[in-house]
């Protein structure tokens, strides 16, 4: 040993290791130049790949349902495009930020991997348990759940989200999504392109219709629409809006603390509509220029995001009287039947679901993924990290190590098949036993627990590392005007729903117990 290699280990440790960690580091290598070679996905993805996936990810339900929920909580449409705006250039920060980390710090597994370079092993692995255990199952039993109601609204049936009917046919639609992804990475990755055609279809058509509408209006002064709301009244005047439970919200009536309640309600509604903006990092080891491609691909996907769901905002309220928007989950199906007819609206549907679809996809793709990650670093056992392979390979059942060869893609698929069993099995429990509402407060409030986390250690390390090689580097101000609205709205979220942050809370002590446990196991293994 050199005489300063403990020097020089002290030097690269996290600023929250401990010296228990130094034998289980070994497995788990924090070093961004071992990161590189440590991937397992062969780096066959490209700029317009990742920017597919980025589209078709965030691009889903978001726009199509959560317009309502906004409306209800600000006092004019102007404000809620605002918010639309707002939320929009907050996912770019966060976005821009991941992206620095993604360029500076190669690796696998989202934001674990920046998580635990800069504050130690636990906080990368908690990050790596919260999303395969609680953020992506949520999210992948939610767009399963809004799946088939958009097939049950569209054939007018209502309040069967409970029922064990509904449940299964969800089921079945999020089984089907992780059979599409096992066959191979190409496959998966052409569906999403099919998908992202199919949303940006969808999206024009609605914005097309407004622009219609609007110019049949301004040139016609005989002919009655379906609104008019639209030109008769100002866009930025305050009116009543309908809360969930029914009662009228009075904004003149309201204090500025209340006030500031609603408008965060709103935002949040809004980040979530954006949530996925993160899911370009998780293919950074399968770029093959991840250094170019991974900010190209954030910085011309996110801006064209935010353009389609301020147009289509903008269409709805163009298409419809102000005071129906806040009282629809279905936005989209509901304007297309007001300026059409029903059967126009079971068309809409019908695209919806497919836009829907591509968004189970996607995020089907990078739970897999991330399960894969947590394998490689010892997190979880090690047949999860295997591709192209279903189980254990009977040439070595009882081999107490991964063979070497586990990592290799077969001719046949490169797909994780074991990981998207996983990923596929644990959103089952939360389509039978959770609901769309509680669902969506349970991912938001852990996703932006880490995201917080995340970009405060991209601030931490501009000073701690000022050095490190940085291929995108954006201003810091992005990453402090993430910071503080992120924790605000983790803040506000634990605060509102309690119940929810309790879960959170048992899986991270649950999480904690069994890492514990596992590096226990593995340090006393190899000593």
């Amino acid at each position: 040993m050199y005489p300063n290699a403990e020097s020089q280990d002290d030097a690269e440790r996290p600023l929250l290791a401990n010296d228990a960690e130094r034998n289980y580091a070994a497995t788990s290598s924090r070093n961004p130049v071992d990161r590189e070679h440590r991937t397992t996905f062969t780096r066959n993805l490209g700029a317009v790949e990742a920017f597919g996936i980025v589209i078709s990810i965030v691009i889903g339900s978001g726009v199509f349902t959560s317009p309502g929920a906004i409306d209800t909580n600000v006092p004019s449409p102007g404000v809620a495009l605002i918010v639309w705006l707002v939320g929009g250039i907050l996912a770019w920060t966060g976005a821009t930020t991941m992206a620095e980390l993604g360029t500076a710090i190669p690796g696998e597994g989202g934001v674990q991997p920046y998580l635990q370079y800069i504050f130690g092993d636990i906080f990368g692995f908690l990050a790596a348990w919260t999303w395969i255990i609680a953020v992506m199952p949520a999210t992948l039993a939610i767009l399963s759940i809004v799946f088939i109601e958009s097939i049950y609204s569209a054939a007018g049936v209502a309040n069967q989200a409970d029922t064990i009917q509904h449940k299964l046919l969800s089921i079945l639609v999020l089984i089907i999504t992780s059979v599409a992804n096992s066959i191979s990475t190409k496959v998966s990755t052409r569906l999403s392109s099919f998908f992202v055609t199919t949303k940006f279809i969808t999206i024009v058509g609605i914005v097309l219709a407004g622009l219609l509408v609007a110019v049949i209006h301004l040139i016609s002064t005989d002919w009655n629409g379906p609104a008019t709301d639209w030109y008769t009244k100002s866009w930025f005047a305050f009116r009543d809006t309908v809360a969930p439970d029914g009662r009228q919200i009075h904004w003149n009536d309201l204090a500025g603390w209340e006030m500031l309640g609603h408008y965060s309600a709103a935002l949040y509604g809004a980040l979530w509509a954006y949530s996925g903006w993160d899911k370009a990092i998780y293919i950074t080891a399968e770029l093959s220029a991840p250094a170019v491609q991974l900010p190209l691909a954030i910085n011309s996907a996110v801006p064209i995001v935010i353009i389609c769901f301020i147009a289509a905002n903008t269409a709805y309220y163009i298409l419809l009287p102000w005071s129906v928007v806040s009282t629809t989950d279905s936005v989209a199906v509901t304007a297309i039947k007001h300026l059409l007819s029903p059967g126009a609206g079971i068309l809409a549907a019908g695209l919806i679901c497919l836009v829907v679809a591509g968004s189970l996809l996607g995020n089907s793709f990078v739970a897999g993924r991330m399960v894969v990650a947590a394998a490689n670093l010892n997190w979880l056992p090690g047949f999860l990290g295997v591709l192209g392979h279903l189980g254990i390979p009977s040439n070595d059942t009882n081999a107490t190590e991964p063979p070497s060869d586990w990592t290799t893609p077969t001719p046949k698929s490169d797909a994780p098949i074991n990981a998207l069993i996983l990923s596929t099995v644990l959103p089952i429990f939360y389509i039978l036993f959770g609901d769309f509402r509680a669902l969506l407060t349970f991912t938001g409030l852990g996703e932006y627990s880490f995201f917080f986390l995340t970009v405060l250690a991209a601030i931490i390390l501009r000073f701690r590392e000022p050095d490190l090689r940085r291929p995108y580097k954006p201003s810091i101000l992005i990453p402090i005007i993430f910071a503080l609205v992120s924790g605000f709205v983790v803040i506000r979220g634990a605060a509102f729903a309690p119940t929810q942050t309790l879960i959170l809370f048992s899986l991270w002590i649950l999480g904690v117990g069994y890492f514990q446990l596992r590096k226990r196991w593995t340090v006393d293994r190899n000593t």
